[in-house]
């Protein structure tokens, strides 16, 4: 047979393929040629619009495009959540998903009309950080096993606060509770301030804080840490045992935040955001801004990002079904 005839073809078939490579190597290099949106589902000021301003700021510089944060808060975090679902999957429109509305309102709220699992893809998991058990400073218990001993001793009359029903404190107070067996009375408030206030004056017994808000408490010595809620205790109080240690193994409840996407959202600008992020995560000024918030930055790729949110959706899946926790409002 005379190959000659196929010469032509075959260089066709050569040129195609290396315009193809061409032409897929510049979609990512070219990615964003507009502005990018990271979506905050709540208002400014909290640890997700933090996270969010601190990569928009860094992203600006390395794409040479504007990204913008835009807060949408509203119903617990789902009109943002929404907004970004029902969003075009082109890379433009991002979302910085907590735990509450990528993993806890799918559980508390009925007929939410999305599923953030579903409907959104991990990009990158920028900071992990943990709550801290806090209680009056005069209290006569100084550990987690004094703390469940009083609670055993005084069924049904031990409270501790919340900044509202599925949020990280409530449901950090709820895993010891079924933990340690304990009968106790959640209080929920509309802010954390009028909660500190009542800990300190104590009408309140326990409080599961962030460890910003928790920080000038101890430091000033108007509340008392009892522990920790990370598997391994923070370096700005390494005197504070963790829950795990004080006698539930395996205890670990986190404050996690990290950038989502529309499902669909093509793999290359996937790969592009996830690499950069983590790039700006090991710079020296934000691991100082992160290590002073006790905040881990593990360097993660999209795949694990997204077995992270499974493991975290299985456990809190498993917590709410356990306790039978109703959405309080």
């Amino acid at each position: 047979m005379n190959y000659t005839l196929f010469k032509p073809l075959l260089a066709l078939a050569a040129l195609f393929s290396s315009f193809s490579s061409v032409l897929a190597q510049t979609t990512l290099v070219t990615y964003p040629t507009k502005p990018v949106n990271i979506v905050v589902a709540y208002a400014p000021g909290g640890q997700g619009d933090t996270f969010a301003r601190m990569v928009s700021e860094k992203l600006t510089h390395i794409y040479k495009q504007p990204i913008l944060v835009d807060n949408k808060p509203g119903v617990s975090g789902t009109v943002g959540t929404r907004y970004a679902v029902q969003s075009k999957n082109d890379g433009y429109t991002l979302l910085l998903g907590q735990l509450g509305e990528m993993v806890v309102n799918r559980l508390l709220i009925k007929d939410l009309g999305y599923d953030p699992i579903k409907d959104l893809v991990p990009v990158v998991l920028i900071g992990n950080s943990p709550l801290v058990m806090l209680a009056p400073a005069d209290a006569p218990y100084n550990t987690v096993a004094e703390f469940i001993q009083l609670a055993r001793s005084k069924p049904g009359e031990v409270s501790y606060g919340s900044v509202g029903a599925g949020t990280p404190g409530h449901l950090s107070a709820v895993a010891l509770g079924l933990g340690a067996k304990l009968n106790m009375i959640h209080v929920p408030y509309k802010g954390v301030g009028p909660l500190m206030n009542d800990l300190m004056a104590g009408r309140l017994q326990a409080f599961f804080s962030s460890a910003p808000a928790a920080m000038p408490q101890i430091k000033g010595g108007k509340l008392k840490a009892l522990a920790v809620t990370t598997p391994q205790r923070m370096s700005s109080l390494p005197q504070v045992p963790t829950v795990a240690e004080s006698g539930l193994p395996g205890f670990s409840y986190t404050l996690w935040g990290g950038l989502f996407a529309p499902a669909g959202t093509p793999a290359n600008v996937i790969e592009s955001l996830n690499r950069e992020v983590n790039t700006i995560m090991s710079m020296p000024d934000i691991r100082t801004r992160m290590d002073a918030d006790n905040m881990a930055v593990p360097k993660n790729s999209a795949a694990e990002f997204m077995d992270y949110v499974k493991t975290e959706s299985l456990k809190y899946e498993k917590l709410v079904k356990d306790a039978n926790i109703k959405l309080e409002q």
